[in-house]
């Protein structure tokens, strides 16, 4: 994904295809994810419909932490907005999956099908929530000034963004604990993926994990502050951004 305005056509939609049929079933078939990077993978779809006791604790502290009017990017089933309205706070699904917001309605979620980056994507969130490697949507590292660009938007005065996200450096770790990236090569946390459920089959897109140091950099840049809420087990991380 790049910091164009577009969404997906259900015909490339295979997250949402997944999603649409555990809705519809209560089970779904493989979403196989691809990369040039890395072996193939797989996405368990029941995870997708998470509860809140069912959420790692990175997105558990995100969503305590939330408040105000909550923008809840890349919703996917809507789950993440579910929790919060149980907790009594006012979320908006936005996600560019045509069919995962065909189901998140169905859910009894107002959701929109919308790029984050689309200006017709309008507001003033208090708080602006990217998890499942929230990072992801900045795409490559040449996007995040625009990224940052974005949220001075999209924010209320005071509000933050809550974003998660993982140092891949430990796939570059000796056997000694020294890390052999090479500096003078792409940034080492820039990956491509596909995904396919069925034979339904997602374009390629690039997908952003940032370690914290360069996040922290970047963010200082732009008039940002990053904050580390919360380290996980491994390599993983929540921050907050709030605006200096």
């Amino acid at each position: 994904m790049t910091t164009d305005t577009t969404c997906l056509a259900p015909e490339k939609d295979p997250m949402g295809a997944a999603i649409r049929d555990y809705y519809s079933t209560g089970k779904a078939g493989r979403l196989r994810v691809f990369s040039s990077q890395f072996d193939e993978d797989e996405i368990p779809v029941a995870g997708l419909f998470r509860t809140y006791p069912e959420m790692p604790a990175l997105e558990q502290k995100a969503l305590q932490l939330a408040g105000g009017l909550i923008l809840d990017v890349g919703a996917g089933s809507g789950c993440h907005t579910l929790a919060l309205k149980e907790m009594g706070k006012d979320a908006l699904p936005a996600d560019i999956s045509p069919l995962s917001v065909e189901v998140m309605r169905a859910r009894g979620l107002d959701a929109r099908l919308v790029n984050l980056f689309d200006p017709r994507l309008a507001g003033q969130f208090d708080t602006v929530l990217m998890l499942m490697n929230g990072s992801g949507v900045i795409g490559r590292l040449e996007n995040i000034g625009a990224f940052f660009r974005r949220m001075k938007q999209l924010l209320a005065p005071g509000g933050c963004v809550l974003m998660d996200s993982s140092d891949l450096r430990y796939l570059f770790e000796d056997g000694d604990g020294s890390f052999a990236v090479d500096l003078a090569a792409d940034y080492y946390g820039q990956v491509d993926f596909r995904m396919q459920y069925k034979n339904v089959k997602g374009d390629p897109f690039d997908w952003l994990y940032i370690d914290f140091g360069t996040l922290s950099l970047y963010a200082s840049q732009y008039g940002f502050r990053a904050e580390k809420v919360q380290s996980g087990e491994h390599y993983d991380y929540l921050a907050r951004l709030t605006l200096r």
